[in-house]
């Protein structure tokens, strides 16, 4: 009976509602008495893209393909359409990390 006693013990006794931090542990990690709210709704950061727009710059860059190809667009006016679009490739991210930061 008294081994029995010494494992319920050391059972209940791990149990126990308080927390002790280790001291190697920063203080400000032990979040033993929170409890994250799993029910909350979670928004993006930023709208997604639309299917409209997707299409709308896959028709573009389609185009400008078919074009050069084709040879229906001057050298400079690919090059000015390649260039535009290296830059928005290039300002997508601070632009939209600046949109978010709002």
């Amino acid at each position: 009976m008294i081994v029995l006693g010494g494992l319920a013990g050391a059972i209940l006794g791990g149990c126990s509602p308080t927390s002790t931090v280790s001291p190697e542990i920063n203080r400000g990690a032990d979040r033993s008495a929170t409890f994250p709210d799993i029910t909350a709704r979670v928004g993006a950061a930023t709208t997604q893209m639309s299917n409209d727009e997707a299409a709308s710059i896959s028709a573009r860059l389609s185009a400008l393909a078919a074009n050069r190809q084709a040879g229906t667009i001057s050298d400079a006016d690919y090059q000015r359409e390649v260039l535009e679009l290296q830059a928005l490739a290039a300002n997508h991210g601070a632009d939209t990390l600046k949109e978010i930061a709002k």
